[in-house]
């Protein structure tokens, strides 16, 4: 199998050469640039699977560089690498195409993992999910970038809270049994595993709590049930 190439954007040399090193004992084929100017002129006659991109770098910022090459390439994936937390850069980096983002100081096992979402969104086709976009009463869920908005404000989930919700949307006002939504995300449904995803659905309750039409059931010894709207769900 060909690997897939991976384009690092790190100013940072130490993090750059670790986060190399990494991605290479993972099965990545790596280029590693300095700076945004720099990662422009590798990517131009270069076709890559994937993107990561530190924000702040020298000559080329990861902004730039990002709306650069969406001019070139629409669909690569973009995940940025920084520092900042900020609301407003968020927001930023995901207007400007981007499909994930982690923040700094972050763990290889999260880095690994996120890669491994994005690019297995990738695989699949974002056309195979009739509507990435999905409107949760006054909330948007878009499945891709794996985010959550209501009125301008964006909440990034992670990519298990993201696929819980989309398989809680595709089962609206249905039951979504424990075993499939385990099996599907997170391969098993041993105890542990079905402790965790309790967690999940806290989590995403707590998410989707300032809507009062919007409700994820408890359905005792089957599952879990997204109501919205106030109506009568299904009997099933």
């Amino acid at each position: 199998m060909t690997p897939h190439r991976v384009l690092l954007l790190e100013d940072d040399a130490n993090l750059g050469h670790i986060l190399q090193e990494h991605l290479q004992m993972n099965g990545y084929d790596v280029t590693l640039c300095a700076d945004g100017q720099a990662g422009i002129e590798r990517f131009r006659p270069t076709d890559f699977d994937l993107c990561l991109v530190d924000v702040m770098m020298p000559r080329k910022d990861g902004f730039s560089f990002a709306a650069e090459v969406r001019r070139i390439d629409t669909n690569v994936p973009l995940i940025f690498l920084t520092a900042k937390s900020m609301r407003e850069d968020r927001i930023e980096g995901f207007k400007l195409g981007c499909d994930d983002y982690i923040t700094k100081p972050f763990s290889i096992e999260e880095l690994m993992l996120r890669i491994h979402a994005v690019l297995k969104r990738c695989k699949t086709g974002q056309g195979d999910d009739p509507q990435p976009v999905i409107e949760l009463g006054s909330y948007r869920f878009d499945a891709v970038r794996q985010t959550l908005e209501r009125s301008g404000e964006i909440t990034n989930l992670t990519p298990r809270e993201a696929e819980l919700l989309r398989l809680l949307c595709v089962h609206r006002n249905r039951t979504l049994s424990r075993e499939v939504a385990l099996t599907q995300i997170w391969g098993d449904d041993s105890y542990f595993a079905g402790r965790s995803m309790d967690v999940f659905v806290s989590r995403l309750r707590k998410l989707l709590r300032d809507d009062p039409d919007i409700e994820i059931m408890s359905i005792h010894g089957k599952g879990f049930r997204l109501v919205i709207g106030g109506g009568s769900p299904n009997r099933d």
